[in-house]
C-alpha cells in the first residue's frame, strides 16, 4: 500500500490588528496574565507542530515613508493606529482554510483583536523577486 503524500505547506501571514493597550485596560492583572499564558501556549503549540515559522509583536511607534525618493517621512503612532498591524505570525500550512482555523483559535479574539489571514505569494505583480537566506519557498517582495 502506498504511503499518502503529505499536503504541501504554503506560507501564510496572520496579521494582528486592534492589539494596543487600550484593548486590555479593562482586564485585571490576573486576567492579563492568563491571556498572555494562553497566547504563548497558542503560539508555542504552533511552533511545536511545525506550523508557525516566526512571530513578533510590533512597537506602537511607527514611521511612514512616502513620496518620490521617500521625501515624506511621518512619525506616529497615528489616530488610526487601532487598525494598524500590531504583530504577525508566519505560518507554513496546507491551505487558507487551515490558516483560518488556526487564527480562529487565537485567545486575543475574545478581547477585540482582529486577525487578517493572507497567503504569501511567490509572484509579485511587478515581477520583483528577492530571496531570503532561509526561504526555500521562493519568497518575493511586492
Amino acid at each position: 500500500m502506498a504511503t499518502p503524500t503529505p499536503n504541501p505547506s504554503a506560507p501564510f501571514m496572520l496579521l494582528f490588528r486592534n492589539t494596543g493597550p487600550e484593548n486590555h485596560r479593562h482586564l485585571s492583572p490576573e486576567q492579563r496574565q492568563q491571556l498572555v499564558i494562553r497566547w504563548n501556549e497558542w503560539f508555542e503549540g504552533l511552533v511545536t507542530q511545525g506550523k508557525a515559522v516566526e512571530g513578533q509583536p510590533l512597537e506602537l511607534a511607527t514611521r511612514t515613508v512616502s513620496g518620490t525618493g521617500g521625501s515624506r517621512v511621518t512619525d506616529g503612532p497615528f489616530p488610526e493606529s487601532k487598525e494598524a498591524i500590531g504583530g504577525y505570525v508566519k505560518l507554513m500550512v496546507g491551505s487558507l482554510q487551515e490558516a483560518t482555523e488556526i487564527a480562529q483559535r487565537h485567545p486575543g479574539l475574545a478581547h477585540g483583536m482582529l486577525i487578517e489571514v493572507r497567503a504569501m505569494t511567490p509572484h509579485c505583480h511587478l515581477g520583483v523577486t528577492t530571496l531570503s537566506g532561509t526561504a526555500a519557498v521562493g519568497a518575493t517582495a511586492g
